[in-house]
């Protein structure tokens, strides 16, 4: 007896120290937007399903990008998963710094023909997919019925200019209640201030190189974008705005101190909800504004899940981002969180689930609005690139970057809009002769 209690207990032990064998830790660096923090919320299912468990980094957008891109770039292996986006994952890819995700095509219950086609291209390079979207986005222009009511303003069933844009924001200012006309990204960074800029300017007719890549920066079309830019937030927008970049103006919008935000449509979601947003009932959108045309006056974007080539756990990181971007994780956060705070963007059929278009009956405005889009043909005069707010060649994040402190500076009041596009032609006419674009 006593025999085969011991042969019981050594196999009991041999089991558990197998099971603590195959378990494995995996760290994910991450941005701190309200999507991801749910995803942390919800993550205990997964790591208890599998015994396997998450060491999150969570990392302002700015610092996720230095990390990220400073990692992969010299193959450091910090991270078994990395969120990044539209930008980098094509050029990472390329690159042969990601883990290809092919193989999630032969995964009937994850069904990778449910992810847009749209969004799956733009995660993919050389007709390899090295990304799994969370959500993918464009941007549109939110706006305060009540307060439009108040002041008169008539909402508009048309895209209106950036011109009558300033209208609106003239009327809706009222600081002394602690109300801005307007909230615009102003935190430096190539993903902060030039999502938005870089939309805006092309609004205005610029570009950022020519068909021969030559810098375009200090066109007549870019100063008159970055002009009406400054004018524009020293007037109506919030106090501090440099300091603003897309989580802090969320913040502001759903406390109730902006009238209007131009910004991602994946934010409508956290907007529109009233567990976490105080202006929920009374938030409604419009078309991002055109000026001197209406191309590429809407970004592109996706934001994804990636396995860097580094990993050393890859078929853990696999299955986590079978988990985190199935079917049944975007049901788990409507079921969970409200159906309102389901990512969008990213799956047909949670896009007519009619328990979503229930709860959030702008997600086909949502949708609609993302597939308006086309990076490749982004400006009103040609250009040699793709991408609607960025430039998909590796340059770009140190070009977009320094233009966007310029820019920053400017609105600061540090020093003219004549300054900063001069010393953002500058930079940039040395970065791309460097780089064998220019000879």
């Amino acid at each position: 007896m006593k025999l085969k209690h011991l042969l019981i207990s050594a196999t009991a032990l041999m089991s558990v120290t197998v099971t603590a064998a195959i378990a494995e830790e995996i760290t994910i660096a991450t941005v701190n937007n309200a999507d991801m923090i749910v995803m942390q919320k919800l993550a205990p299912e997964w790591e208890k399903a599998t015994g396997n468990s998450i060491n999150w980094v969570v990392l302002e957008e700015n610092v996720l990008r230095q990390r990220t891109t400073q990692d992969i770039a010299t193959n450091g292996g910090s991270f078994d998963i990395m969120f990044i986006g539209a930008y980098e994952t094509p050029i990472w890819g390329a690159n042969g710094w990601l883990t290809s995700l092919n193989d999630f095509g032969d995964d009937v219950d994850y069904d990778l023909d449910d992810i847009f086609q749209l969004v799956r291209n733009g995660l993919s390079a050389d007709g390899n997919l090295y990304a799994v979207p969370l959500y993918s986005e464009t941007s549109f222009t939110f706006y305060r019925t009540d307060l439009f009511e108040k002041a008169g303003v008539t909402v508009p069933s048309e895209q209106i200019t950036y011109t009558e844009f300033a209208e609106m924001a003239a009327k809706l200012h009222d600081p002394d209640n602690g109300v801005y006309g307007t909230c615009q990204r102003g935190k430096a960074g190539w993903g902060e201030n030039m999502a938005f800029v870089g939309t805006m300017a092309n609004a205005f007719g610029a570009r950022w190189f020519d068909e021969q890549w030559n810098p375009q920066l200090d066109s007549e079309e870019w100063n008159n974008a970055i002009t009406y830019y400054v004018d524009l937030m020293t007037k109506y927008g919030p106090p501090g705005a440099t300091a603003n970049g897309h989580n802090e103006n969320r913040a502001l919008f759903k406390d109730g101190k902006c009238a209007t935000w131009v910004d991602a449509t994946s934010a409508a979601n956290d907007i529109r909800n009233p567990a976490t947003s105080g202006v929920a009932d009374k938030t409604d959108f419009f078309q991002a504004p055109k000026q001197v045309t209406d191309k590429g006056t809407g970004w592109f974007w996706s934001w994804a899940l990636a396995i860097p080539k580094s990993s050393q756990k890859t078929d853990t990181a696999k299955d986590f981002l079978k988990w985190a971007t199935s079917k049944d994780y975007f049901q788990k956060v409507g079921e969970t969180e409200g159906w309102v705070a389901v990512p969008s963007g990213t799956r047909a059929s949670i896009h007519s689930d009619a328990r979503l278009l229930e709860a959030a009956p702008f997600a086909e405005t949502v949708k609609n609005a993302i597939f308006s889009v086309d990076p490749a043909d982004p400006t009103r005069d040609p250009v040699p690139y793709t991408g609607v707010q960025f430039v998909a060649i590796p340059e770009f994040q140190g070009i977009g970057n320094y233009v966007g402190q310029q820019v920053a500076a400017a609105l600061a009041g540090q020093q003219t809009v004549e300054t900063a596009l001069a010393n953002s032609q500058q930079f940039a006419v040395r970065e791309m002769t460097k780089a064998g674009y220019i000879k």
